[in-house]
């Protein structure tokens, strides 16, 4: 039996993760679940001191609590981050699936193309002339990789994934099914006889460790590169316009669109149903609200918390909000001064 199988001893999880084993840290452990689902071979988490009576009811062998949160009789691991410790424990847990080197009968590969010796190449697979795919990357059914497509050491192309041609992925990106990377940006000029084309020449670079959802599209650089950078993590149905930077460890929240040449700077936060003009900067740090609207230029400050249409600091925006919820009851007071204010003008003009 693997080392998978048997799981592992609470100790040994606890030594991983810098925690404090309070109970029996011989207790083996083989998955996680939530705190209502675990079983006796489960290992679940609170990150709330309120939470240990849920903690105290449930069935889990063991369960990752914040620290000195002690629930009694029961196996428990003190830790500063729970959920983070639960996070790490999972990936020692639930290691992603690895499937053996081959090459499926039915996937075409280019003859100039490069595979590394211990790449996985799935049902229906297209790999384009001169691709180069490095070692330990698993390419799965239906993806097509174009030509001149380098793909580092470790990634992960789930199916029907898209790579255009001349595109760069880094070492252990993960790019989820649908997911279609290099296609033309939205570039167009007007004339007298309609809309020509600009020019779509550029590339994309997706850097080291990122992952990106399902069905998100991630548009070419028109005469330059859009660029993802190292570690970053984009949601579903996100659209990444052409010549966009992002930066390092920046998430994306599902149905963002970003607007070409716009410019996320690390570290950044960006909510959901996000959307960004043309050109717009997001400086380091920076939180943006689910459904704000960037303007085109505009320019969010590092570090600060924006929210709204067009975005705002948050604590404004709280207060317009508030002030839209009172619109009924204000137009019902306008609406009395109004009647008074025309009452007095008609008893001046009765005096006159």
């Amino acid at each position: 039996m693997s080392t998978h199988d048997e799981g592992k001893t609470v100790a040994e999880l606890s030594a991983l993760i810098g925690g404090q084993v309070v109970g029996d840290g011989s207790v083996r452990v083989k998955r996680v679940a939530s705190i209502e689902g675990a079983d006796e071979e489960s290992m679940a988490f609170v990150e709330d001191a309120k939470l240990l009576e849920k903690a105290q009811a449930s069935q889990a062998a063991c369960v990752i609590v914040p620290a000195s949160g002690r629930v009694e009789g029961k196996c428990v691991i003190e830790a500063a981050r729970p959920k983070l410790a639960f996070a790490l424990i999972a990936e020692v847990l639930h290691p992603p699936k690895r499937r053996a080197p081959s090459i499926h009968a039915t996937a075409h590969v280019a003859a100039s193309a490069e595979l590394g010796a211990t790449v996985f190449v799935g049902a229906n697979v297209q790999i384009g002339e001169r691709a180069r795919v490095g070692d330990g990357t698993q390419i799965l059914a239906g993806a097509f990789v174009g030509d001149d497509v380098e793909i580092n050491r470790d990634c992960v192309i789930h199916p029907n994934v898209v790579l255009y041609d001349n595109v760069t992925l880094g070492d252990r990106v993960i790019l989820h099914a649908g997911v279609i990377i290099g296609a033309d940006g939205f570039g167009y000029v007007r004339a007298e006889d309609g809309y020509h084309k600009f020019p779509q020449l550029g590339t994309v670079v997706i850097e080291d460790d990122v992952e990106i959802g399902a069905h998100t599209c991630v548009d070419r650089g028109a005469l330059g590169e859009t660029r993802i950078g190292r570690g970053t993590k984009i949601d579903n149905l996100v659209q990444v316009g052409h010549n966009v930077s992002i930066g390092e460890r920046v998430v994306i929240a599902s149905q963002t669109g970003i607007s070409g040449s716009t410019v996320i700077e690390d570290d950044a936060v960006i909510g959901g149903q996000v959307g960004m003009g043309d050109h717009a900067r997001v400086q380091k740090g920076a939180v943006v609200g689910s459904k704000a609207g960037i303007l085109p230029g505009k320019i969010v400050r590092a570090g600060t918390v924006m929210w709204g249409v067009p975005v705002r600091p948050l604590d404004e925006y709280k207060i317009l909000n508030a002030h839209f919820g009172r619109l009924p009851q204000m137009k019902e007071a306008l609406d009395e001064l109004r009647r008074q204010v025309a009452e007095l003008n008609a008893r001046l003009a009765e005096k006159s």
